[in-house]
């Protein structure tokens, strides 16, 4: 893409913020653990405000009941992988932007693969509890800066969606189980982790589909719980600025 329609493509972002900024957002470094209902949205609004080094990460393809709710699900990609998918997506956005796309599962096992050292923000957006826990502990071992996303399933308000950190996280069941499962093995982040939550948590009205064969990280949530688009997406938007916030406030 030729220089002139690169700068016009974020334009409106750098009238508001200036040139410095937006090399500030080119600049970071920034991995999503999760490319989901949260996940995906999060990168989208990096991608859209001029974030251009971004590294992506979930082991599942795309299925039927993600479609409500993940921005690179529709009836097309059903079968896809899922962070390929998404990756297809953010370079029709910015064909220039270095997108990592990592079809793989986050481990405790294998924290180490994934070099933290490397980036500027770790965005967690995965379900698996222990998993969760793991990647919190391990990442808030190096420099770059934390955001979490808390449970999104069971709620429809959107004027009830939070950001607060993690300690001061209340009304949220999974912000409480983390906390439990820390405190029982006695283990902390090393520094603060700013988290998106809601405290409304409804009951689900209707039947749990059942897992899909090719998704291998649905069969590790302890729950399958109903969902709304907005939601996630107010989640994933709200973490994505976040970061943006956070360059912003230190290049200005």
């Amino acid at each position: 893409m030729d220089t002139e329609t690169q700068n016009q493509l974020f334009a409106r972002t750098s009238l508001l913020v200036g040139d410095d900024v937006m090399k500030a957002f080119a600049d970071a470094r920034v991995i999503i653990f999760g490319a989901g209902g949260v996940g995906s949205w999060c990168a989208e609004g990096l991608v859209r405000s001029g974030v251009t080094h971004l590294t992506i990460v979930d082991p599942d393809r795309v299925n039927p009941t993600n479609v409500n709710r993940q921005l690179q699900a529709t009836s097309k990609t059903v079968g896809e992988v899922k962070v390929d998918a998404l990756k297809a997506r953010l370079n029709e956005i910015n064909p220039d932007a270095d997108i990592i796309a990592l079809q793989k599962v986050y481990e405790d096992e294998n924290y180490l693969d994934w070099h933290f050292e490397d980036y500027d923000y770790i965005i967690d957006a995965i379900d698996s509890l222990k998993d969760k826990i793991s990647l919190l502990l391990r990442a808030s071992q190096f420099k770059a800066k934390i955001y979490s996303s808390m449970g999104a399933a069971l709620k429809v308000d959107p004027t009830k969606v939070k950001v607060a950190e993690f300690w001061d996280v209340r009304g949220c069941p999974l912000g409480s189980m983390l906390r439990k499962r820390m405190r029982q093995s006695k283990t902390f982040p090393h520094k603060n982790i700013y988290c998106v939550y809601d405290e409304e948590v409804l009951e689900n009205r209707g039947i749990a589909p059942e897992p899909a064969d090719d998704n291998p990280m649905e069969s590790k949530k302890a729950v399958t719980n109903g969902t709304t688009g907005h939601i996630t997406a107010i989640f994933g938007m709200t973490l994505a600025g976040l970061v943006i916030k956070d360059i912003y406030t230190k290049t200005i």
